[in-house]
């Protein structure tokens, strides 16, 4: 598959891809008349780099991962450690947006409600006006 190809089915850009090969996130793909060729496995493995990075976790410990993930089965304790913890961080960050949320419903239905009785009051005062 060409670099164009995985760029597409992944929503990366290729200046992306290369550099995910450069940092070691992706192996160097194999080379089919001087150009990239990508293995379909690769498309799976981008779009997990996708969800981690969309964790925030930081590109150093994404790198980290993928380096552990080239070592097989044996690193598998601290791959899952690794994402243990960003489950963790996510569910923090979960609760924290949850808060927000709350406040922004708060403060929406406080405008609302101020919004209903100006036009209440601006109402009567119309009346008053008429006479």
């Amino acid at each position: 598959m060409k670099i164009g190809d995985v760029a597409r089915r992944t929503g990366l850009s290729i200046d992306t891809l290369r550099y995910y090969e450069k940092l070691g996130l992706i192996d160097p793909p194999w080379r089919q008349a001087g150009r990239r060729a990508y293995d379909e496995n690769i498309i799976a493995w981008l779009s997990f780099i996708k969800m981690l990075k969309a964790t925030g976790m930081p590109l150093a410990d994404v790198e980290t991962y993928a380096r552990l993930r080239r070592d097989g089965d044996r690193s598998s304790a601290e791959r899952r450690v690794m994402l243990e913890q960003q489950r963790e961080a996510v569910l923090e960050k979960i609760a924290e947006l949850t808060e927000c949320v709350e406040l922004l419903d708060y403060k929406i239905k406080n405008y609302a409600e101020i919004e209903a009785r100006y036009r209440a009051e601006d109402g009567r005062k119309d009346k008053h006006d008429e006479y």
